[in-house]
Parts: C-alpha cells; sequence; structure tokens
C-alpha cells in the first residue's frame, strides 16, 4: 500500500501592524521555511507553485492590511483554494497599549491612521481582522514576550529543527585578536613548540605537535575546565536563541598550541553530540619568530 506523500504547509502569518510579523518570518526562515513578507492576494498562488517548481519546504507567508489586494474576510478561504499544501493561519495579537507604545518607540504611523492618532488605527484594524481571528489555526499574543520566548514558542509549534552552528577557531595573537569570537581562550601558557627545531615548521595538525603540547602539566588541566565550561554554557546559548557561536583558542603564531587546543575541543564536543566546525585562520601564515621570549630568557634579553 503506497503511503500518500506528505503535503507542505503553507502558513499564513497575519494580525495587527505592529504584533511581530517581520520577526516571526525571520524566525521561521531561520528554521528553514520559505518565507515572504506583504505579497499581494493574487500573487499567492504563483509563488506556493510557481513554474517549474516543485514545492517541498513550508511556506509562510505575511499579509495584512498594507497588502494589495488582503480581504480579512477572504483570507482564510484563500490559502485554502491552493492546491497541494496544509494551509494554516497563525493570528498574531497584541494589546493596544503595547501596541502604542511600538509605534512611539519606533515614530512609524499605523498604516490605517496616517493622519491621526496610533490608537484610532489600531481600533480600526482589530475589528477588520476580528473574522480572521475567530479563524486562524493558532493566535499568539506577542504583548509581553520577549523576541527570545517568541521564537522558542515558534519552534514549538512550527518548528523544523535547524542545528545551531559551533565553530571552533585557532588564530594568532599576534595577527590579531579573532575579531568573530564569542569565547575567546590564550593557550600561551603551554609550551610553546616554536622553541623545538623539530617541530617549528610543523603545526597543531601534525601528531608529534600535539603530542608535545599534550606533555605540558597544564594541558589536561585546561582542556577539562574549557570542555566543562563550554558544555554548561553552549547549551545556554541556544537557549537564549544564539544561533551562532564562535569559540577562539589564540596562541602566538596561531599555528602550534591554538590549533592543537581547536582539534581537541573539536573532538571532546563532537564525543559530547555537538558538530563543530573548524577554522584555523592563520596556519598558512609565515612562520616567524614569536613575540615572546624563549623559555629560560628575559624579555629585555
Amino acid at each position: 500500500m503506497n503511503t500518500p506523500p506528505i503535503k507542505p504547509r503553507l502558513l499564513l502569518v497575519t494580525g495587527l501592524s505592529g504584533a511581530g510579523k517581520s520577526s516571526v518570518l525571520d524566525a521561521l526562515e531561520d528554521m528553514g521555511w520559505d518565507t515572504v513578507d506583504n505579497l499581494p492576494a493574487d500573487l499567492l498562488e504563483d509563488f506556493v507553485h510557481g513554474p517549474k517548481q516543485c514545492r517541498t519546504a513550508p511556506v509562510a507567508v505575511g499579509m495584512d492590511v498594507r497588502s494589495r489586494g488582503f480581504d480579512p474576510g477572504s483570507a482564510f478561504q484563500l490559502i485554502h483554494a491552493i492546491d497541494g499544501v496544509q494551509p494554516e493561519v497563525l493570528y498574531l495579537d497584541c494589546s493596544p497599549a503595547e501596541l502604542e507604545r511600538r509605534y512611539s518607540k519606533t515614530r512609524r504611523r499605523h498604516p490605517l491612521a496616517l493622519d491621526r492618532p496610533a490608537e484610532d488605527g489600531i481600533e480600526i484594524e482589530r475589528r477588520m481582522l476580528m473574522p480572521l481571528h475567530r479563524a486562524a489555526n493558532a493566535v499568539i499574543d506577542t504583548t509581553v514576550l520577549t523576541p527570545v520566548e517568541l521564537r522558542q514558542e515558534l519552534q514549538r509549534r512550527f518548528g523544523t529543527v535547524r542545528e545551531p552552528v559551533l565553530t571552533l577557531v585557532s588564530f594568532g595573537f599576534g595577527l590579531g585578536v579573532s575579531r568573530t569570537a564569542d569565547l575567546v581562550f590564550d593557550m600561551r601558557f603551554l609550551a610553546n613548540p616554536y622553541w623545538v627545531d623539530d617541530l617549528r615548521e610543523q603545526t597543531g595538525e601534525d601528531a608529534d605537535v600535539q603530542a608535545y603540547v599534550a606533555t605540558d602539566p597544564a594541558w589536561g588541566d585546561a582542556m577539562d575546565r574549557i570542555e566543562s565550561l563550554l558544555t554548561d554554557w553552549i547549551p545556554r546559548y541556544w537557549s537564549a536563541g544564539k544561533n551562532y557561536l564562535t569559540v577562539a583558542f589564540g596562541c602566538t603564531g596561531g599555528r602550534h598550541r591554538s590549533v592543537a587546543a581547536a582539534i581537541e575541543m573539536a573532538k571532546r564536543l563532537q564525543a559530547a553530540g555537538y558538530n563543530p566546525n573548524i577554522r584555523h585562520r592563520d596556519l598558512a601564515a609565515a612562520t616567524g619568530g614569536p613575540n615572546e621570549p624563549r623559555p629560560g630568557t628575559h624579555p629585555a634579553q
């Protein structure tokens, strides 16, 4: 018995102007949805089923009183007339006082009150949209929701989970601190392979350099502590809505200790269930003398 294919979702995102439609569409796009905002009503079917287009990803369309041809009384029927999709309506609500505050803060005019106070437009729009509010499959009141809380609510209702991006970077302080890093760990307290003739031209990707760095008495404890910190903090960053996290390891030249540390931490985080990317920013930099003294010498010597 053949199972019929699952139809992609078609979500109409609508509601009161200023209630967060753009924020919702941005969040859905990050979750893998195809999104478009303020699409004219007569272009809806062409967007969903364009020429030579096989629709597989879920679609979210933002439409409200600003969209050309939008009719609150027939919008529900409009999306249900599209073949080959699972139509749904998400209505965004918000208290009048909060909407007034948002319009005052952004200094934007309400689309239905260009020459009157925003509160007049809010009340007119609320009455216009009442039929769509009643017919909606889901209603989210954004009055007291923070952006992170709104994203979490959308993930629960409409989520197609997309794993946040974790990147481990190695770099050399001598060439500048990594500007993209969220967290930076300075590995210059470790013994420097640069001062070992047989290791100078190698890098932290080489087994000999990794073995040398691992013999430093501080190595194991440092890696354990950093691993413990990251496995505790990374889920907290994800819960706070952060989609990208870059953890950087620095040494003097960016070719030995920082590289070995990034590789070692990647292995540990993979074992903990993460899927980090690794980028060695300065690995190809020319080998030059480090800006730190040879062991056993004074900087002034």
